[in-house]
């Protein structure tokens, strides 16, 4: 995220949706399972949770969240354990993210958490108490990606040589247009032939609709309101360096898990807010 102000610098919506993680953790017929969720949302997580509910959010809140995250989960793992799959990964804006302790990790995966530093030092005094340890090389990055990421990426020992899979889960409609494009682009440029990304976008329908209005202004007042959209999500990140690009939506096979009540928005209706799930190929420059 690009604007932090909440506990410790750390903004509202990585706390709300570790949250979301945490509520998720507690069901039954879990998606996913995030043990470290609870301690890093803390009570203000918590709170937050209610807070970005919304009356049109099932009974439970959001569907998308954790239909988000097992999608990144199964995107990640699938990646990672196909014959030659990176073993250089990077998660971009990575927030409160705990996958370097939950997955099963191939030997000699390196993993970069890049992300504000406030946000990172949050998130290692949350975790202190508990010792995890990773289930992989885990490498912390503090940059803003408003510049100087890559550089620090570099210093770190990422390899631009060495395919990546990169992912980056609720980070690019925080950013300006211009700025998503350019991260997108570097990532690309980064990337050895063979390297993926997954990642997620919103359409344009979000900003328009009176509905999500209040949801958006929730957003603006905690100090990460939404920037960008495209109703063009393979043409935004071909446009950016990247090939064999694969979008769903919540509903749709493959991002449903159940959870999704009413189906996926009908593609012949252009302009109602839809959520997309993103994976890409970098292929030979």
């Amino acid at each position: 995220m690009t604007n932090a102000r909440a506990v410790g610098g750390v903004a509202d919506t990585a706390l709300w949706t570790a949250a979301a993680r945490a509520r998720e953790s507690r069901r039954a017929d879990r998606l996913f399972s995030d043990p470290f969720a609870e301690v890093l949302a803390g009570p203000t997580g918590v709170a937050l949770l209610q807070h970005f509910h919304t009356e049109h959010a099932a009974d439970d809140g959001n569907p998308f969240l954790p239909i988000r995250t097992r999608w990144f989960d199964d995107t990640v793992v699938a990646a990672i354990a196909a014959p030659g799959g990176p073993r250089q990964v990077v998660g971009i804006g990575a927030g409160l993210d705990s996958r370097a302790f939950r997955l099963a990790w191939p030997t000699g995966t390196v993993l970069f958490e890049l992300d504000q530093p406030a946000l990172l030092d949050y998130k290692a005094d949350r975790l202190a108490p508990l010792a995890p340890e990773p289930r992989c090389e885990r490498r912390v990055v503090p940059a803003n990606l408003g510049g100087g990421w890559t550089g620090a990426l570099r210093d770190a020992g990422f390899d631009p040589a060495r395919p990546t899979l990169w992912f980056a889960e609720g980070v690019l409609f925080y950013l300006p247009e211009a700025l998503a494009a350019e991260v997108v682009r570097a990532m690309a440029a980064l990337s050895a032939p063979g390297s993926r990304l997954a990642a997620d976008l919103v359409g344009l329908g979000v900003f328009r609709l009176p509905y999500t209005r209040p949801f958006l202004r929730k957003l603006a007042d905690a100090g990460s309101p939404w920037q960008f959209g495209t109703d063009d999500p393979a043409g935004f990140v071909r446009a950016n360096g990247w090939a064999d690009v694969t979008v769903l939506e919540p509903g749709r096979p493959d991002a449903d898990f159940g959870r999704w009540p009413a189906g996926a928005n009908p593609v012949n209706l252009p302009g109602l807010p839809r959520s997309f799930l993103v994976s890409a190929v970098r292929g030979t420059p």
